[in-house]
């Protein structure tokens, strides 16, 4: 009589929401924050080559520290005053910042992600429950039409009467169609929730 519905399984794990796209965006943003304080601390050390021949000290380390230009000042291409690492710790700072709204991000979609699969299974418990007791009232509704037709050619009733219950069996099943439809589409809305269904 009709196509079977689709169960939701019971003891779905979380981990289902890994694989949400903005689930996915907001952790690959926390790591390039991640990595920005990374680069950001790789600021305050020169870009120098500290072995040299043989794997002996390179004369770029060595005279790092030597001679009147020590403060960082070394070679024309690779040059790191002193006076830059107020700029380099604010870079610094900056790029934590950075990362703790980057985290800050990634918990509110977390929490946006479990708020919307809850959302989901309720909305899908109710219109299933509803789709349910309306199944129950289609069968009333179906044995009380065979009774009206049957009174009707038995001469007790009206065919007013038998109409009217074919109506209300009518208006029955088109409320079924519609709850149906409404299950069906509580389940799309619980495969967006997930990702992608509760296939791992």
């Amino acid at each position: 009589m009709s196509q079977q519905l689709p169960e939701v399984p019971a003891g779905l794990p979380s981990s289902l929401l890994e694989r949400r796209p903005d689930i996915l965006a907001a952790e690959q943003a926390l790591a390039a924050a991640n990595a920005q304080i990374g680069v950001a601390r790789a600021a305050y050390f020169p870009q120098i080559s500290i072995s040299g021949f043989l794997g002996g000290q390179s004369t770029q380390l060595s005279s790092l520290f030597s001679g009147p230009h020590s403060a960082w000042n070394f070679v024309p291409q690779v040059t790191q005053p002193i006076f830059a690492a107020g700029r380099l710790g604010s870079t610094v700072r900056l790029a934590r910042a950075q990362r703790e709204s980057a985290l800050s991000q990634y918990e509110k979609t977390i929490q946006t992600a479990f708020a919307e699969v809850s959302n989901a299974l309720i909305a899908h418990q109710h219109v299933r429950e509803s789709r349910l007791q309306q199944e129950k009232l289609v069968v009333a509704l179906e044995s009380r039409t065979r009774l009206a037709y049957a009174r009707y050619r038995g001469g007790v009733d009206t065919q007013l009467d038998a109409l009217d219950a074919d109506r209300d069996l009518f208006q029955a099943q088109i409320g079924l169609s519609e709850l149906r439809l409404n299950e069906l589409l509580s389940v799309v809305q619980l495969y967006k929730a997930l990702g992608g269904g509760w296939q791992s």
